[in-house]
């Protein structure tokens, strides 16, 4: 394989950074995918990278610029797809594909722009208007529509900086903000409003089965927004909310189950006791069939395809589980009685510092494999590392 140019830059190859360990904790092999002098991570734990015969989309910051690439899963080898310039912004995490893979959506330089992931051809489907910050976007499950959030620019009266921290994160809600969610069309640039609200409106996700559907979220602090997680039908305009808000609850960080029917989430509540206080579940989007369990451990994000099991990027810290256990990614199998676990499948050491470097486990489509950040060497990387069998994996210890 040739070795990638000093100067890359749009079809530019970088080989193998592959490199392999076994976890102290639990004998497990993970594989670190990327090894550069510079910060990558995958995208958007809410966002399905994976596409193609193993292909996986991931952004990273080499040559000092933060840009899109393609790893091909079996050899390692990686393509920057994107050229982009330093000074410009770009929110390469926020990457989603369209359900054919044949081409993913990314926000750069106040645009949204489609990307042929052969030709690597770019095109710009709309241009946010001025007085307005973009949101986040998804994809409908027919392909038809580009859904995406816009949110009012208070940037002239409120310091702001939420992907280096939550500077401004509060202040931000508190002047509810107009906010909109809007569709754009890959095929032939039709835009349409869907949605308009004088509040914070955020994480604009679309089923990924059901063409018609799309959650959205109240944002702001958990414990003081009306109401997190809110479910939005395209064709007809209606929204509800979902996941019924109980008194001294509080939940966020929905994604989509792999059916597209039901949404995931994880929350907590303000139990005083040591064992109580922290939950994880499920609501169909109808808001029906929930399922919602308590357990004793502290997560920055969940992830499942379904309830059976449920992966997390542990933050525990109680003293009785000692520094050996904390920053660990831990797994939870459910056997229809409640959750088991969790069992310990790898330590994950990232510092969250920022939302490039937020771990954001997410498990493989067919749930074989959990792809997550860290910059336990200093520099966010990608890894990978097997689902063994839950039983073989350690437990966490408790008091």
């Amino acid at each position: 394989m040739t070795e990638a140019r000093v100067r890359g830059g749009k079809g530019t190859v970088w080989p193998s950074e592959r490199r392999s360990y076994t976890d102290l904790i639990s004998g497990v092999t993970v594989t670190q995918l990327t090894n550069h002098c510079s910060h990558s991570h995958h995208i958007y734990f809410t966002n399905n990278g994976f596409y193609g015969d193993g292909n996986l989309l991931f952004g990273s910051d080499r040559e000092n610029v933060t840009n899109l690439y393609s790893m091909d899963l079996q050899s390692g080898v990686m393509t920057q797809l994107t050229d982009l310039e330093r000074s410009r912004e770009s929110r390469i995490q926020g990457t989603f594909l369209h359900p054919n893979g044949h081409e993913a959506y990314f926000y750069y330089d106040n645009s949204i722009v489609a990307i042929d992931l052969e030709t690597r051809e770019e095109r710009i489907l709309y241009t946010i208007p001025a007085k307005y910050k973009f949101g986040s976007l998804s994809c409908t499950a027919d392909g038809q529509w580009l859904c995406f959030g816009l949110n009012e620019d208070l940037t002239d009266r409120i310091a702001m900086d939420t992907k280096n921290g939550y500077l401004g994160f509060e202040e931000y809600f508190r002047a509810k903000p107009h906010s909109l969610i809007m569709a754009v069309s890959p095929a032939d640039g039709k835009v349409k409003k869907l949605h308009e609200e004088k509040l914070w409106v955020g994480h604009v996700n679309t089923s990924p089965t059901q063409a018609n559907l799309l959650t959205f979220c109240h944002e702001g602090p958990w414990e003081q927004i009306d109401h997190r997680i809110w479910v939005l039908d395209i064709a007809t305009g209606q929204f509800w909310k979902v996941k019924d808000k109980l008194p001294n609850e509080y939940v966020g960080h929905e994604y989509w189950l792999s059916d597209g029917i039901h949404i995931g989430y994880h929350g907590f509540t303000n139990s005083l006791e040591d064992h109580a206080g922290k939950i994880i579940g499920a609501v169909k989007f109808d808001n029906s069939c929930g399922e919602q369990y308590e357990f004793p451990f502290q997560n920055m994000h969940v992830h499942s395809n379904d309830l059976s099991l449920v992966i997390g990027d542990g933050q525990q810290t109680s003293a009785y589980h000692g520094q050996q256990f904390q920053d660990t990614i831990q797994v939870w199998r459910n056997d229809g009685t409640g959750f088991k676990g969790p069992r310990i499948l790898c330590k994950h050491r990232g510092s969250f510092h920022t939302q490039n470097l937020h771990v954001h486990p997410r498990l493989s489509p067919d749930g074989k494999q959990v792809l997550f950040t860290s910059d336990m060497s200093g520099y966010g990387n990608l890894y990978m590392v097997d689902v063994p069998e839950f039983e073989s994996l350690p437990e966490m210890p408790v008091k």
